[in-house]
């Protein structure tokens, strides 16, 4: 059930995100009966949505079965392309994986989550399967600790008081002086590690990437198989290639956003 909402909440816009939302890796093709209670909709509304998303090119219905189209990517790319994130981060990411041989995310903050925007991977056997779009609890991972670690404590109370979106359901569960304690951590050494508190076998180290000297606009990090690669690893060889990259994006990150819009008349 949606909570209370302000009176300018279009609750028709609202109810198509539901639909669009509904699907995923485990419902990638539903009936209608299927869509209307995933997205917890009476039956007539979601076939009324789903048939203007499959006119706006958005979902397809084959044999009573729908799906949704890789028009949905224009979407997230909207928000990729406004921020220059993939531009700017990807040839930094291109270079730590090229010296770690192992993959690299950038990600921010979305409520108590974490949401991937850039990354640059390697094969490997991992647990979760990670792309850009994908969003984890950010407490228990070291992207979000990254991120969490230096808000206010007004910031991160609201923060950490929306529910997690990502479906998943992490190993590690701190009370709130550990919690604290952690991301006094991170904040004192300026980076964060996570160590199969997600979920088995997901080892990561994280460090934050800044617009100025302390506003942290996401963080970046390097992700490793817990069974292939120790912590001391993680944190000799890898941590000073993953420090330098983060202050490299940030640099490029505060560059781009310092630069002067410029507007281009063109006279008949």
């Amino acid at each position: 059930m949606r909570g209370e909402t302000g009176p300018d909440f279009i609750e028709a816009l609202a109810r198509g995100l539901d639909v669009m939302r509904a699907f995923g890796a485990a419902r990638p093709a539903m009936t209608l009966s299927e869509v209307a209670t995933a997205a917890e909709l009476a039956r007539p509304t979601a076939r009324r949505i789903l048939l203007t998303l499959e006119e706006l090119g958005y979902v397809r219905a084959t044999g009573g079965v729908f799906t949704l189209t890789p028009r949905v990517l224009e979407l997230g790319m909207a928000y990729i392309g406004s921020t220059s994130v993939w531009e700017i981060a990807r040839p930094h990411l291109e270079w730590l994986v090229a010296r770690t041989g192992e993959s690299s995310s950038l990600a921010q903050l979305d409520g108590s989550d974490i949401v991937y925007v850039a990354r640059v991977a390697v094969p490997k056997v991992i647990t979760f399967a990670v792309t850009i779009g994908t969003r984890f609890p950010a407490l228990q991972t070291s992207l979000g600790k990254a991120l969490l670690a230096w808000l206010t404590p007004e910031e991160l109370a609201r923060t950490l008081a929306e529910p997690s979106r990502s479906g998943i359901t992490p190993r590690w569960n701190p009370d709130t002086d550990e919690r604290d304690r952690v991301l006094s951590e991170v904040r004192a050494r300026g980076w964060a590690l996570t160590d199969e508190e997600l979920a088995p076998g997901i080892r990561s180290i994280a460090a934050p990437v800044r617009d100025s000297a302390t506003h942290v606009v996401a963080a970046l990090n390097v992700s490793v198989h817990a069974a292939e690669t120790s912590i001391e690893t993680l944190t000799t060889q890898y941590l000073p290639l993953l420090v330098r990259t983060a202050e490299a994006i940030s640099a490029d990150w505060t560059l781009r956003r310092s630069r002067p819009e410029i507007t281009v008349t063109v006279h008949s």
